[in-house]
C-alpha cells in the first residue's frame, strides 16, 4: 500500500505530564500535517499509563491538560478525532479477544519490555508485558491503515500485523486490516537533551535545563538554550563534521526542523560562527515556534468544560467507527451470533 492510498491513521500519547520540545518536533506537529493526509484518530492513552504507578488524581487531570496540549498545538478536533482511550471499552475488550491470539514469545521478544522491566521482570506489572496487544487492539479496532511510529514502535507494528495476520487466517476472515508504518506527515525531528545530546529529551529527566516545555516563558526558553550543552568549536560547513559533536548536532537539528531549512541550509548561514551567535537565534526560532501554542493552552486550560465536550465528541465518533469491527470479532471468535 503506497502512502496515496493511506485512508485512516491512529496514534496515540500516553498523558503521563506536560508536552515537550521533543514531544512537539518528533510527533506532534507531524500528526498535525497528517490531517491533510487521512481521517486522523488521535487517542490519549490512559489505559496505558495503567502499566506503571500513578496518582489518580494526576491521571484525570492529565488526559484533559493533554488534549489542551495537542489541541494548542495545531490538532483540529473538527478534522480529527481526539479522544480518551478509557472512554472507549471496545479498547480493552478487544484487547482481550487479542490475547487468545498473540503468543508468550512475541510479547518475551519486545525490546521495549526488556528495556523498561530491566532486571526485575518478576516484579513487572502485567500490564507492561501485556502493552504491545492492547496498543494492537488500539490500532486494530479503527481498521487502521497506517500508523506513524518512530524507531522505537517499529517492532510494535510488526507485532499488530502478525497478530492481525494470525486472527485472519485462525478464524478465516479478513477481518482486520494489516497496518503499515506510515511515513507521511514530512519527517519527524529527533530531539536530544539539552544537557546530553546522546540522550533524548525526556519529561524523566531529573534535570529541567534538559528540555523545553510548551508551557516555558519566553525568558525561561532563552535560557535554557543559553545554558544547553555545547563545544567550543565553531559550526562546521560539512554536516558530517557534526557527527562527533552530538550536542551541537542536537541544536543545529532543531533549528532546522523549526525553521524547516534543512541541517545543510543551517550550515550555510552559520558556519565558522560560534554558539555565542547561534544560540540567540536558536532561541529566537524556539520562542516563536511555543509562544503562540502556550497562549492558545492557556486559554484552552480556561475553559475545562469545552475540552470535555471535545473529549466526549471524540468518543461518540469513535465508538461509531470501532462497534462494528467490536461486534464482529466477537462473532468470528463465537462469543456472539
Amino acid at each position: 500500500m503506497t502512502d496515496s492510498q493511506v485512508k485512516r491513521v491512529v496514534s496515540g500519547i500516553q498523558p503521563t505530564g506536560g508536552l515537550h520540545l521533543g514531544n512537539l518536533l518528533g510527533a506532534i506537529l507531524r500528526w498535525v500535517r497528517m490531517q491533510d493526509e487521512a481521517q486522523c484518530l488521535y487517542f490519549l492513552a490512559d489505559l496505558h499509563s495503567l502499566s506503571e504507578h500513578m496518582d489518580p488524581d494526576e491521571r484525570r487531570s492529565s488526559v484533559r491538560e493533554m488534549a489542551a496540549a495537542l489541541i494548542a498545538s495545531g490538532i483540529d478536533p473538527k478534522r480529527s478525532i481526539v479522544f480518551a482511550q478509557s472512554a472507549i471499552p471496545a479498547h480493552s475488550e478487544l484487547c482481550w479477544i487479542l490475547n487468545g491470539t498473540a503468543r508468550m514469545g512475541w510479547l518475551n521478544r519486545m525490546t521495549q519490555w526488556k528495556d523498561k522491566a530491566g532486571k526485575n521482570r518478576e516484579g513487572a506489572s502485567v500490564a507492561l508485558f501485556d502493552y504491545p496487544v492492547l496498543q494492537a487492539a488500539d490500532i486494530l479496532l479503527y481498521r487502521a491503515t497506517h500508523v506513524p511510529v518512530g524507531e522505537d514502535q517499529k517492532q510494535h507494528i510488526e507485532l499488530t500485523r502478525d497478530i492481525a495476520l494470525k486472527f485472519n487466517t485462525d478464524f478465516d476472515t479478513d477481518l482486520f486490516v494489516v497496518p503499515e508504518p506510515f511515513i507521511g506527515g514530512g519527517a519527524a525531528a529527533r530531539i536530544m537533551s539539552l544537557r546530553d545530546g546522546r540522550a533524548k529529551m525526556s519529561k524523566s529527566d531529573p534535570s529541567e535545563m534538559s528540555r523545553i516545555h510548551l508551557t516555558d516563558s519566553d525568558d525561561v526558553i532563552a535560557q535554557k538554550i543559553r545554558k544547553a550543552k555545547t563545544d567550543p568549536e565553531p559550526l562546521p560547513e560539512d554536516e558530517a563534521a557534526l557527527e562527533p559533536r552530538p550536542e551541537a548536532k542536537n541544536l543545529v537539528g532543531i533549528y532546522a526542523a523549526i525553521t524547516g531549512v534543512g541541517i545543510d541550509g543551517v550550515l550555510e548561514r552559520f558556519a565558522g560562527q560560534g554558539f555565542g551567535t547561534f544560540k540567540p537565534a536558536l532561541a529566537e526560532a524556539v520562542t516563536g515556534l511555543i509562544a503562540p501554542i502556550r497562549q492558545r493552552l492557556e486559554e484552552l486550560r480556561r475553559d475545562p468544560a469545552e475540552l470535555d465536550r471535545i473529549l466526549a465528541d471524540g468518543a461518540a465518533r469513535a465508538i461509531e467507527i470501532g462497534a462494528p469491527l467490536l461486534s464482529a470479532a466477537k462473532t468470528a471468535v463465537g462469543l456472539a451470533q
